[in-house]
């Protein structure tokens, strides 16, 4: 008679681990209300991870994806910076700042030999428009821009055509449509060669632009484009009103040296001395990006501590309510030892349980974080994000806590005395 092969030890080991999951599911499904009361510190901690990350992260990709709207190979230059980390310090060193001018612009657009265009552009005020057809509320926003402004902006045209040199030389009266004020001005046909009227001032509308969508719940697609020099002889300004000034360089290789002969440009013309800092904020796409998450990384950094100290609670409660399912249970671990359980068996049966514990909880805690983020992300028109690596890490530091808090009752359950064991009542 042939012997029966011995099973190798990968399948011992599978169902070993296959064994004490059941059971870990079955202990869970025999104390109902003890286990759910112990799931809720492992829920929370995890819930509140997840919550925070899926919200950051749909705000991440949208403000990433705006940040990116700049045109190829585009920096900007600004008497502000992007972001102030400085507090109310900083912003009275920035407003002591020298204001960008159309005379900066020109002297930019002549001497900077390396790039391919500089655009400059203001936003001079909110108001209302009139058609024929319709008025709009009081919200439309005003931007003065030079024709290269499209191509840094990113702007296409959609019908009609957009700013041209002579619209500035000649300040003409002349405008291009966002295409959210377009659709609401007229609603029934083409805008070319119509008249609309803005703050009390009428202008003729030489095109209209592609829609860009809507950010943080806000339309995009709300302004109007005039001539800068329109713009500044209309709303005045000219001395404190600081315009932000866009260069696009030929190519990504040559947007380091393009920005080196930008700053070079702009420190003699704003006549900075040597050795002092700049007077002026150059940003791109990428230090923007790099800016903001920057900031989240903080909040992000603050939410994981806070949520660590609810999963060290969760697990202290876990490693209680584990100590006292290895008394109760210890006639059924002397019965095991007597059937020929090992303390290994033993061992892995109540880590796996505590796991399981933090892994149940742990699942909860991933889905309710997803679903509030989301519904966040619903309420500010954000789009859905599905974090996985986010919900991998919470369900890796569940089995971390479930292990840790678990060893010490696991311990305690593979080292009684079986024969005692046998005994207890």
């Amino acid at each position: 008679m042939t012997p029966r092969p011995r099973p190798s030890a990968f399948t011992l080991l599978r169902a070993e681990v296959v064994e004490s999951f059941v059971m870990a599911m079955a202990a869970l499904a025999a104390h109902k209300l003890r286990s759910a009361l112990t799931l809720v510190g492992v829920t929370v901690g995890v819930f509140s991870i997840i919550l925070v990350m899926t919200t950051m992260r749909g705000l991440q990709q949208n403000i990433e994806g705006e940040l990116s709207g700049l045109g190829a190979n585009t920096f900007t230059i600004e008497k502000w910076p992007a972001m102030n980390f400085e507090g109310p310090s900083g912003w009275e060193k920035f407003r002591r700042r020298k204001t960008f001018t159309l005379a900066h612009w020109q002297a930019l657009r002549d001497q900077a030999t390396r790039a391919r265009s500089v655009a400059a552009e203001a936003f001079m005020a909110n108001g209302e428009m009139a058609s024929r057809f319709e008025t709009t509320n009081p919200d439309v926003g005003c931007i003065g821009a030079t024709p290269e402004a499209f191509l840094a902006r990113n702007w296409i045209v959609e019908a009609g055509r957009s700013l041209l040199p002579g619209d500035l030389d000649s300040s003409r009266n002349v405008c291009v449509l966002g295409n959210t004020v377009m659709k609401k001005l007229f609603p029934q046909g083409s805008a070319l060669g119509e008249s609309i009227k803005f703050m009390g001032v009428n202008y003729q509308v030489i095109g209209w632009l592609e829609p860009k969508g809507g950010f943080g719940g806000q339309p995009q697609d709300n302004f109007i484009l005039i001539p800068i020099t329109t713009s500044l002889n209309r709303f005045g300004g000219q001395q404190w009103r600081s315009l932000a000034l866009y260069v696009q360089a030929h190519s990504q290789a040559d947007m380091e040296d393009t920005v080196e002969q930008v700053r070079g440009v702009l420190r003699k013309v704003r006549k900075v001395p040597p050795g002092e800092a700049d007077d002026f904020e150059i940003s791109s796409n990428d230090s923007l990006i790099a800016q903001f998450r920057d900031l989240t990384l903080a909040v992000r950094a603050g939410v994981a501590v806070v949520s660590s100290i609810a999963l060290l609670a969760a697990g202290v409660g876990i490693m209680n309510i584990m100590l006292v399912s290895v008394t109760e249970r210890t006639l059924e671990i002397g019965i095991r030892r007597a059937v020929g359980a090992k303390k290994r068996n033993i061992l892995t049966q109540f880590i796996m349980e505590a796991v399981v514990i933090c892994e149940v909880g742990g699942l909860i805690g991933v889905a309710l974080g997803i679903a509030g983020g989301n519904l966040g992300a619903y309420y500010l028109k954000l789009p859905p994000v599905f974090p996985v690596d986010w919900a991998i890490i919470g369900l890796a530091i569940c089995s971390v806590v479930g292990i840790v808090f678990g060893t010490y009752p696991a311990i305690k359950a593979a080292n009684l005395d079986p024969v005692e064991s046998l005994r207890y009542e």
